[in-house]
């Protein structure tokens, strides 16, 4: 059976996109994002012009850090299209690229791998007042939540599209596993500070003792407000697949 022509595809990611994200409250947005969802599904890394990047070519970093560090941008962002409603681009991560713990105010989001392994780490933050204890001493001076640490799995592109909602897994973490990664997202309606949807990044208070096993999820955990890290930001490269119209 013969694959959608590339360049529809991508299209009609884009316009299913546009029809489930202009009415996220109305009674046809299950159905709709549920399309969405089997058609980011499709999608792989030939669809976008897209080969999987090998080891940074880059010199080594001193103290034996990654070899992109203090040379080129840990992550890259390709833009595809944005509207008021939705937007879509690839995120680059290099071998051993982490984007730290962040939020997503207010929106809904879709991630699916184009290639790579990523491990994301997805929480839910908890109602004000749910903490049955107050924060650990190592909370320091910075803004603290209490949430729900839900999941921590590993995607492949032959993973389905991970899912994020104003309230389910609107908090994740995702770090590049044994080598580069990429993924296409999808984020509704995009960052906008102006309308009280800017980016937050957080820090986990808790963690198991060196050596021990992680506890078992999904569990109550502290995060702290932390400025972004001094060691990740995001260049930007240009998209080299098929054309999105809107």
């Amino acid at each position: 059976m013969p694959r959608d022509n590339m360049a529809s595809l991508i299209q009609r990611v884009a316009r299913q996109a546009r029809i489930t994200f202009r009415s996220p409250a109305g009674p046809a947005f299950g159905e709709n994002l549920h399309r969405l969802q089997q058609l980011l599904d499709k999608v792989r890394a030939e669809d976008l012009h897209l080969a999987p990047r090998g080891p940074s070519a880059a010199a080594a970093a001193p103290g034996g850090g990654p070899p992109w560090a203090g040379v080129v941008p840990p992550v890259s962002y390709m833009h595809i299209c944005e509207t008021e409603n939705f937007s879509m681009g690839v995120f680059l991560l290099r071998s051993g690229a982490c984007i730290p713990l962040h939020d997503h105010p207010g929106m809904n989001g879709m991630l699916k791998v184009l290639y790579g392994t990523l491990r994301i780490a997805c929480m839910d933050t908890l109602p004000a007042g749910a903490a049955a204890a107050p924060p650990p001493p190592a909370a320091g001076s910075g803004p603290c939540l209490r949430a729900l640490f839900r999941s921590r799995q590993h995607y492949t592109p032959a993973s389905p599209p991970c899912l994020l909602s104003p309230h389910t897994d609107n908090l994740h973490q995702i770090d590049a596993v044994d080598g580069p990664a990429a993924f296409l997202d999808i984020l509704a309606p995009p960052y906008d500070p102006q309308h009280g949807r800017d980016c937050h990044y957080y820090r986990l208070l808790e963690g198991p003792p060196a050596g021990a096993e992680p506890p078992a999820l999904p569990r109550e955990v502290w995060l702290m407000e932390t400025p972004q890290a001094a060691d990740f930001w995001c260049g930007g490269e240009p998209y080299p697949g098929p054309r999105v119209c809107l």
